[in-house]
């Protein structure tokens, strides 16, 4: 068993495994290399022989306990054949979406379309670099994704409040969201998944009179279907006010908390095993304050199962080695 699931199944709390949001990708040199080459981000996320490649390099590198998949949450859109490019310093611009050509499409068309995903979980599970080690597939939860879809860009450049109106659109489309998620999820348990989470990135836009309706109901949906795998899910409701609610209503395997949360709170109100909070800036600093900054969070969890990782993902200007020194403060912990 992976110490990713020691912690997960067995709730071990003589071990703090660490693996870290986007350690695949923007700060390493080797992925700048590839990417240099290859300019477009979806067509690199649907190349198998390179994501598995790019989700190894972490591995490669680092004494981490667990690979992520090297992909993003707008494949899902992309395999409702909603376009979706990336923008340099502005972020992900996705086309209009037709509701009712996306409502009827095969199942089989979807999964060819993203076919190259589990393919490259194939071939990252079976790695040597794997080996007694986690392979984590992911999706964004059925409110990002929606907000995604309907906003066409990222909330924080601009969000678009006026579709939240059209109650009939946004049902149908949380159910479709539903049904293809559950798909994609299945798909990458089946190539050698064997933890799945989910980010809901956007979960601080939410009201909480509608938490139930966007938040809760859908994600324990996923959660249920991935949990009859006898898969475990960690969720991560970024930017959420009530971690205790979130967690008694949608029941993950894990709660993987942001850097806006103080962990003693978590660690008093919350009994199920947690992941994360370190600030990715602190990362950019120096070492000293890397090990103060961290150290807080081991000691804060010592008698608690904790996984090891950040509040968000990684910054794309941090140095190899800060990430060098955080595993083996972690490890030597």
């Amino acid at each position: 068993m992976s110490l990713l699931k020691e912690v997960i199944v067995n709730k071990s709390t003589v071990i703090n495994p660490i693996w870290i949001m986007r350690q695949a990708g923007r700060y390493l040199p080797e992925f700048r290399e590839i990417r240099k080459l290859n300019t477009d981000f979806i067509k690199l996320c649907l190349n198998k022989d390179l994501s598995s490649e790019i989700t190894l390099q972490p591995l490669k590198r680092f004494n981490l306990d667990a690979a992520i998949i090297f992909s993003d949450i707008l494949m899902l859109p992309y395999g409702l054949n909603q376009s979706v490019t990336f923008k340099k310093d502005f972020g992900p611009l996705l086309g209009d979406l037709n509701v009712n050509e996306a409502t009827n499409l095969h199942e089989d068309d979807f999964i060819e379309k993203l076919n190259p995903i589990y393919e490259a979980i194939n071939i990252v599970s079976k790695s040597k670099f794997t080996d007694k080690k986690s392979t984590i597939g992911f999706v964004g939860a059925p409110w990002t994704i929606l907000v995604y879809m309907l906003n066409k860009q990222s909330p924080k450049q601009h969000l678009k409040i006026h579709f939240f109106n059209d109650k009939p659109l946004i049902i149908k489309l949380l159910t479709l969201i539903e049904k293809f998620l559950k798909l994609h999820i299945k798909k990458q348990i089946e190539n050698g998944a064997d933890v799945i989470q989910i980010f809901d990135s956007w979960a601080g836009l939410v009201d909480e009179k509608d938490l139930s309706f966007y938040i809760y109901n859908p994600t324990l949906n996923l959660v249920n279907f991935t949990k009859s795998f006898n898969v475990p899910v960690i969720c991560f409701p970024r930017g959420i006010k009530d971690y205790k609610k979130f967690c008694d209503s949608v029941k993950p395997d894990v709660i993987s908390i942001d850097y806006n949360v103080d962990p003693k709170k978590i660690c008093e109100a919350i009994n199920i095993p947690v992941q994360g909070g370190l600030d990715p800036k602190v990362l950019l600093t120096d070492y000293d304050n890397l090990k103060k900054e961290s150290s807080k969070y081991l000691d804060v969890f010592k008698d608690h199962p904790y996984i090891f990782n950040l509040g968000h993902g990684i910054l794309p200007e941090t140095k190899p080695s800060m990430v060098e020194d955080l595993v083996k403060i972690v490890k030597d912990y």
